[in-house]
């Protein structure tokens, strides 16, 4: 699977977070907190979701699945006027992406090995510490095997 390459702008997010772990994923408790209130953001700029990982600088330098990191449930917004109450804002950098466009579970985490542990290493580019983010569009079904996004991971030339 080969990525496309993408510079993008700063984007406005506006969501929710918690703290969590690979050993203690709370992926499914953010997300059933956020989507009854999304209705709430009057504007934003498509209705993809955006689910977003920002992770601390040693986070993969020093892996263990225990290692905690701040996940986001948002989607992104014109401008930050317009709040809703519990709810966050966050401001994206822009910058350069691989982006894969992936295929199949939510639940099966093999494409994460593939791009960290193969495409990574013998690409020309190293890894960015900015957040990592995947675009759940129209064709996103959570844990289907027909289920489409995007994965963005930050990068920069070695």
């Amino acid at each position: 699977m080969i990525p496309r390459i993408e510079t993008i702008n700063e984007k406005k997010l506006v969501g929710i977070r918690l703290t969590m772990s690979l050993a203690n994923n709370r992926t499914g408790e953010l997300w059933q907190s956020f989507m009854p209130k999304r209705r709430e953001i009057s504007n934003n700029i498509t209705n993809d979701l955006i689910s977003m990982q920002v992770y601390k600088p040693t986070y993969f330098a020093d892996f263990k699945p225990t290692n905690e990191f701040e996940k986001w449930a948002t989607v992104e917004v014109t401008n930050f006027e317009s709040v809703p109450t519990e709810m966050e804002t966050f401001s994206l950098a822009g910058g350069l992406y691989a982006v894969f466009d992936y295929k199949g579970s939510s639940n099966d985490l093999s494409i994460f090995q593939y791009i960290f542990g193969t495409w990574l290493p013998s690409s020309e580019y190293v890894l960015d510490s900015r957040p990592h983010f995947e675009v759940l569009g129209d064709k996103y079904k959570n844990n289907d095997p027909n289920s489409e996004e995007e994965i963005w991971i930050p990068i920069k030339t070695k």
